[in-house]
């Protein structure tokens, strides 16, 4: 869905670069956060940066 692997995905939610939360051990990545990169990525009409949606409270906290 992403274009990229999961593994890479991992690696962004610990560096604190991807939007996640942890409940009950699993990381979950929030359908409001997906929601608002593409459609800042629709009217940018390219990419987005995924750290713009991390809460500054959480970054490097999966």
């Amino acid at each position: 869905m992403l274009g990229m692997s999961q593994m890479t995905v991992y690696r962004a939610i610990a560096e604190g670069s991807f939007p996640a939360v942890k409940i009950r051990g699993r990381l979950i990545v929030p359908a409001k956060a997906l929601a608002a990169m593409e459609d800042a990525a629709t009217t940018a009409q390219g990419v987005v940066d995924s750290a713009d949606y991390v809460p500054p409270s959480t970054a490097g906290a999966p």
